[in-house]
């Protein structure tokens, strides 16, 4: 939840600066952060290939400009108002929308959609803002008069949209576009125009370009299939030890067997569901996935005889985890020579409809997973020896017959085995 609050807490530290008066940049400044913002998050943008992102700069970078420049300093008097209420519902409009493209990156059939979109909501704000006699008088009103119902609305839907969306994928781009959407809500608020609306209107820039940012870390740092900590993760945690701590070696006992008989996409689901449960190892633990099937788990402050009921809790839930497919891969299964002849061509509709149940066919599997621990020794001992005397006890775990536990510290201990699904 880090990306999602993290930009919240920015926005409202800028807010409190500018509205106590212990920031006062003047509209120089503020005006110059807004474009360094935006100019940096759109290069950010086009070298980690964040269309998305780049889009959503640029509409806020062409509201901003149609606002200062209709309203010549007096939003509350002709176009300038009227460029403000089309910011008010095209800026919440193009969010949700970019939120729900899929990212492709920079290709033609990606950036053309966005392009057009706002080259015509750009030729019709202008059209819109012509500043006309009979147009000033029906937009004269105050600087600060109250933001129309329509834009608050908008706002409103677009911020529960966005919202939704990040709490079903936690994706950083999803809590960036929120909390843009609610400074420039602010900047709008306060006129469009001037030293404290431009300052939330850079504020936004700002989020946005950390949200590439917080994206590119959650890629390096954490594996995508399994939302765990990644091996790069696990490096990083290993620096900051010290003794002592204990680390747990974990596979997925047959997980090969486990591809080869459902298919990868069935395997993923069997990491995914063995990740979901190391993810809330008890004891203070912080899992990792080291790649494949292998994980790793770090217990901080803890020697072996502190983390075993812990690690036995854990395997137990992995043990009793099940998971329904529909059946092996068809596409995994053996194929005679003669399946392209026409004799193979030429099956009864009873045998195909008997082979589509059995390929089909609802299967519940479960997995086991072996476990090898060691506990660091001395205060000089490395973590790549630790590492090293957990990955021999996993082997004698495998070794004694997996769906088991083994510590450095007792070679000959053993501890319950039992076989699960196809483990």
């Amino acid at each position: 939840m880090k990306s999602l609050i993290t930009p919240g807490i920015c926005l409202a530290a800028i807010a409190l600066l500018l509205h106590t008066g212990l920031l006062a940049p003047n509209i120089t400044l503020v005006t110059s952060a807004f474009g360094a913002a935006t100019v940096a998050g759109l290069l950010l943008a086009w070298r980690f290939h964040s269309s998305r992102i780049f889009f959503a700069l640029l509409s806020l970078f062409l509201a901003q400009q149609a606002i200062a420049y209709f309203s010549k300093g007096h939003v509350g008097t002709g176009p300038g108002s009227t460029a403000l209420a089309a910011a008010g519902l095209l800026l919440p409009l193009n969010f949700v929308l970019l939120s729900f493209q899929q990212e492709k990156g920079f290709t033609v059939s990606s950036i053309a959609p966005p392009s057009l979109l706002l080259f015509f909501q750009s030729v019709i704000v202008a059209v819109l803002c012509r500043p006309d006699a009979a147009q000033r008088a029906l937009h004269h009103a105050s600087a600060r008069a109250p933001l129309p119902f329509a834009t608050l609305l908008a706002f409103a839907a677009a911020a529960v949209v966005l919202l939704i969306r990040y709490l079903l994928f936690h994706k950083p781009v999803e809590g960036g576009l929120l909390w843009a959407l609610a400074a420039s809500l602010l900047s709008l608020y306060f006129g469009g125009v001037g030293r404290i609306p431009t300052a939330y209107f850079a504020a936004s820039a700002f989020i946005l370009a950390g949200a590439i940012v917080e994206t590119s870390y959650l890629l390096a740092y954490h594996d995508e299939l399994t939302t765990l900590p990644s091996r790069r993760a696990f490096h990083d945690a290993l620096l900051r030890l010290e003794s002592p701590y204990s680390i747990a070696m974990v596979d997925i006992d047959h997980f090969k067997r486990c591809n080869d008989t459902y298919g990868h996409d069935t395997g993923d689901q069997v990491l995914r569901m063995v990740a979901a449960r190391l993810a809330r190892v008890t004891g203070g633990g912080q899992a990792y996935r080291c790649g494949g099937e292998e994980f790793a788990i770090v217990f901080p402050g803890k020697i072996t005889s502190d983390v075993m009921q812990h690690l036995e809790k854990l395997r137990g839930a992995i043990e009793a985890s099940t998971l329904t497919v529909r059946g092996p891969d068809r596409r995994q299964e053996m194929r005679g020579p003669d399946r392209r002849t026409q004799r193979a061509r030429r099956r009864t509709q009873g045998q195909a409809i008997r082979q589509l149940a059995r390929a089909t066919s609802p299967t519940e599997i479960s997995v086991t997973a072996s476990m090898g621990v060691a506990t660091s020794m001395r205060e000089d001992s490395s973590a790549e020896e630790v590492i090293q005397a957990a990955d021999k006890a996993l082997y004698r775990a495998k070794a004694g017959g997996r769906n088991r536990i083994e510590t450095a510290a007792s070679p000959r201990r053993r501890t319950r085995s039992k076989a699960a699904g196809i483990a």
